[in-house]
This record gives C-alpha cells, sequence and structure tokens, in this order.
C-alpha cells in the first residue's frame, strides 16, 4: 500500500495524494468537491502577498477558507516584508499551513521576481522563507520546479536550505521553469532533493492516475503525489488516486458536477458564478465518455438560466452513469463467459 497520511509540522494530512494550488482553478468550491471525494490535502490558489496585505478583493476571495478541517494558504511574492504580512494575516484568518510559491512559471509572476524566478536568486528566496516562517506559528511549506533551466538544476540546495530554516514540508514539480509545461517531467531528478533532505517530500508533474502515482514515487523517493492539471473538470481524480493505492473502490461517482456546479454560483454569485462556472463545466463535458451532442453542449455552455443548467447536467451525469453500467455488465459477461 502506497497511501498514507503525512503529518507536516503537526498538521494532519489525511493521505498522500494532494490537490495542487492552480490559479484560476483551485478556488473555494473546487477545493471543497475535492476534499468531499477523498484528497489527502487542498491548497488554495496562489494569493499575491502584496495585494492581499493591501486589500485586493479578488485575492482576499482567493484566501478565504472552504470550511474544511484544514486551510491551506498558497502565498507568492518577492518581497520579505509582504510575504510577512500576508502570512500573519492569512494565519490570524484561520490558516493551518502557509505554503509559499517558488514554482510558478507564468511570465506575469517571474517578469515580476516571484515564483519561480526565485529560483535564481536562492539568497533572496531564503529571505523570504525566513520571514515568513518568523511570521508566524503554523507550519510553512514550499513548493518549487528543478531549477530555472537546465543548467541550474539548485532545487536540492534550496531544499536543504529551507529544511534548515525549518520549513515543514517540500513539493517540487519535475520540471525547470522554462520547460513550462513541455515534455514530461523528470521524476528521477527529483531524488537529488530527497537524498538532501529527510522532511515530506511531494512530487508534482504528470500525475494522472494511480499507475503514474506509484512510478512517480518509486522514481525519486518521495512521501506523496501532488496532482495539478489533470485534476481540470475532475477535482475527484486526487480522492479516486489514494483510493486505489489503498486498494479501495476508486469509482468516479465521488463527484458530484451538479453540486459543484450550484456551489460556484453561491460562493460568487450568479453573475460573476456562471462566468467562473462556464469552464468547469467545459472540463467536464470533456472527459465524459460519451460526448454531448454538440448543440446540447452548447445550449448548457452559454445560458444564463441556473435551474436549465442544472437540469442538463443531471440529466447527462445520470446517462453517463447508466451508461457504464451497461458496460460494466457487459464486461462481466465477458468475463463469465
Amino acid at each position: 500500500m502506497t497511501v498514507k497520511s503525512l503529518s507536516v509540522g503537526g498538521v494532519a494530512y489525511r493521505n498522500n495524494v494532494l490537490l495542487a494550488p492552480m490559479s484560476g482553478v483551485s478556488d473555494v468550491p473546487f477545493r471543497r468537491a475535492a476534499w468531499r471525494a477523498g484528497a489527502g490535502m487542498v491548497i488554495s490558489e496562489m494569493v499575491a502577498s502584496e495585494a492581499l496585505v493591501t486589500g485586493h478583493a479578488e485575492m482576499r476571495m482567493k484566501s478565504e477558507a472552504a470550511g474544511l478541517p484544514v486551510h491551506v494558504v498558497q502565498l507568492a511574492g518577492r518581497e520579505a516584508r509582504w510575504m510577512d504580512l500576508a502570512a500573519r494575516m492569512a494565519e490570524d484568518q484561520g490558516a493551518d499551513v502557509i505554503d509559499i510559491n517558488m514554482g510558478c512559471p507564468a511570465r506575469k509572476v517571474t517578469n515580476g521576481l516571484s515564483g519561480s524566478a526565485l529560483m535564481r536568486d536562492l539568497d533572496h528566496a531564503m529571505e523570504l522563507v525566513r520571514a515568513v516562517i518568523g511570521a508566524v506559528s503554523v507550519p510553512v511549506t514550499l513548493k518549487m520546479r528543478l531549477g530555472w533551466d537546465d543548467g541550474t538544476i539548485n532545487a536540492p540546495e534550496l531544499a536543504r536550505r529551507a529544511a534548515d530554516a525549518g520549513i515543514a514540508l517540500v513539493t517540487v514539480h519535475g520540471r525547470t521553469r522554462c520547460q513550462f509545461y513541455k515534455g514530461r517531467a523528470d521524476w528521477g531528478a527529483v531524488r537529488a532533493v530527497r537524498e538532501a533532505v529527510s522532511l515530506p517530500l511531494i512530487v508534482n508533474g504528470d500525475i494522472g492516475d494511480a499507475a503514474s502515482a506509484r512510478t512517480a514515487m518509486a522514481a525519486c523517493g518521495a512521501d506523496g503525489v501532488m496532482v495539478g492539471r489533470a485534476a481540470y473538470g475532475q477535482p475527484d481524480l486526487a480522492g479516486r488516486i489514494a483510493a486505489e493505492l489503498a486498494g479501495e473502490d476508486a469509482a468516479r461517482s465521488a463527484y458530484d458536477m451538479a453540486a459543484h456546479y450550484r456551489d460556484i454560483i453561491d460562493f460568487y454569485g450568479e453573475g460573476l458564478g456562471l462566468r467562473c462556472a462556464r469552464k468547469h463545466l467545459g472540463w467536464w463535458l470533456d472527459r465524459l465518455p460519451v460526448a454531448p451532442a454538440a448543440s446540447r453542449r452548447l445550449a448548457l455552455m452559454t445560458s444564463r438560466d441556473v435551474d436549465f443548467v442544472l437540469a442538463g447536467i443531471r440529466a447527462i451525469d445520470a446517462e453517463a452513469r447508466q451508461n457504464g453500467a451497461v458496460s460494466g455488465e457487459e464486461r462481466a459477461i465477458g468475463r463469465a463467459a
């Protein structure tokens, strides 16, 4: 069995399959859906530290708790004073763990010398680490990439220095910043981080099922995995992987798209909620075994009638479940024959 709970600075993560912090994706409704489906831990969208402290409404919303047993807030920034103040604010608002972002490859983030750009100057990166650890009493974790580019693979050094400073867990995406999301994540390269630190290590990048989770952990000696883009349209994925690793039923039925859609509308309000919900609905429709007719899809994706969309989702979901049940019966008959 390769699923296990993790203790992160005294905070319990219920299993070792985590949902990644994803800007524009892992908002409060998405995290709630993932948690209900069994994810070991869910983490907020990346929150810009200075914007949070200066009262930016979107950052306040991104840092909100989801009403779950553990609240993890990920902070990004380039100045120690803003990271310090943002960490204090997040803790005051109920954060149980603070995660520091040194992995985001987006140009709008790295051009501001935040995210993975911090891996180009480890002395400066450590100033931020020490500022956050010194500001709060809750555990602090760190997410990074292998390095800025192939010529600067410095994740092991950053992890070692961060561990010495008091970081409680490290997550490493198996690509450099300059790779963005191209090619395949190099899980084997993360082993150098495992050899550098003894604290809990999570491997990230191209984890999409239980098989890839097992392979990634074996390749680098990580204690767990983090699921990112593969969870689009299926926030239950981390929970299903954890269930399969534990030898339990990993049925997709743990996720209810209609409930998720309703939660989005309730959280944001109907105007903003309708816009936010469309991408999640589109991803879910894309993942169905049998795609609905184009006209039916268009009607759902463009409607401003919440009840109409909810009814459509429930109908499609019922059809998909029925088709799945029939397919399962056919497979059982085939095995019996």
